[in-house]
């Protein structure tokens, strides 16, 4: 008779913030719970490599899952979550290396604005693009990685075993990444990230050895395949769901909407197609405020304007280029 294998639930959250125009993801790296094995909080040379805030869900003590992922955040980072949505559930069966327990992991969404972290995690801010560095394409940031990455992703697709296997690889690398004449889809992030772990071009994919062939700081565990699950996510929204106004304050301007727009887009957009499509979709209404202390010309303060929630069914911030 089999024995029993019991089933562990974990809580992680992707907490995303915009400083500047830098989007910003909060990350520790010390855990002191049953998730935290060797493998959650795996090394690199002299250092563990960062992990989102995780824990395990306390079923007699955590009346709801969101609630649990909270205590985990003000414990391990002492921030008090505002937005937060269920981003997906991860259960690979190796994901985690207990060999008591299948650990599945609740994966949230959070956005914040950014302010100093405490906790017993060590947390830190880190730039979102240092771990996924081919998804930033303001100012050619990009180029470089994607140019060593494209010849990488050239040989997976010349050792595959076969004719059919490599017409499949060359379709998959072309339209994840928007080869050859394929149109790039800023939203599959996660379908980029795990084709360059196939391919073994990320640290994750290769526990134990790191190499020139590494592509962005790795993270702990899947965390990093978490991370690329928020992004994508979060660029989806941005034509549908006014999220970008989580990351503001009550007023701003235009550009600066404009900025935070960008920096989760990975692109420049066009500054009077941008508010065109702002000004056509209700998003926002002056406040008859200037901005304060800039040096130049005051730009003009405006308030999300949250009528737009009852009046249209998808009201986002479309990527005007």
């Amino acid at each position: 008779m089999q024995r029993p294998f019991p089933v562990v639930v974990g809580l992680n959250a992707a907490i995303v913030a915009v400083t500047g125009e830098t989007p910003r993801v909060l990350t520790v790296e010390r855990a002191e719970h049953a998730l935290a094995t060797a493998r959650a909080m795996r090394r690199g040379p002299g250092r563990p490599w960062p992990a989102l805030p995780f824990g395990p869900l306390d079923p007699a003590g955590d009346p709801t899952l969101e609630r649990g992922l909270r205590g985990w955040v003000r414990r391990q980072a002492g921030l008090e979550l505002g937005y937060v949505e269920q981003l997906y559930t991860f259960g690979d069966r190796d994901r985690e290396s207990r060999g008591d327990a299948r650990v599945l992991s609740v994966a949230y969404l959070a956005l914040v604005r950014e302010s100093a972290v405490s906790g017993a995690g060590e947390a830190q801010w880190r730039d979102v693009y240092s771990f996924l560095p081919w998804e930033d394409g303001r100012e050619g940031g990009a180029e470089a990685p994607l140019r060593a990455i494209r010849a990488r992703l050239e040989a997976f697709v010349a050792v595959a075993p076969d004719a059919a296997q490599r017409s499949a690889r060359r379709e998959r690398v072309d339209i994840c990444f928007g080869w050859r004449g394929a149109a790039r889809d800023p939203d599959r992030v996660l379908e980029r990230y795990e084709l360059l772990y196939e391919a073994g071009l990320v640290a994750e994919a290769h526990p134990g050895r790191s190499g020139p062939e590494d592509f962005g700081q790795p993270m702990a565990a899947d965390h990093r395949r978490m991370l690329a699950t928020a992004l994508g996510r979060l660029r989806g929204k941005l034509r549908y769901r006014p999220v970008v106004f989580e990351l503001l304050p009550d007023t701003f301007t235009l550009l600066r909407l404009q900025q935070v727009a960008e920096a989760l887009a990975g692109a420049r957009l066009h500054k009077q197609n941008f508010r065109r499509l702002v000004a056509a979709a209700g998003l926002v209404v002056g406040t008859g405020q200037r901005e304060s202390g800039t040096g130049g010309r005051p730009a003009e303060l405006f308030r999300f304007r949250r009528a737009v929630l009852r009046e249209r069914r998808a009201p986002g911030v479309a990527a005007a280029r």
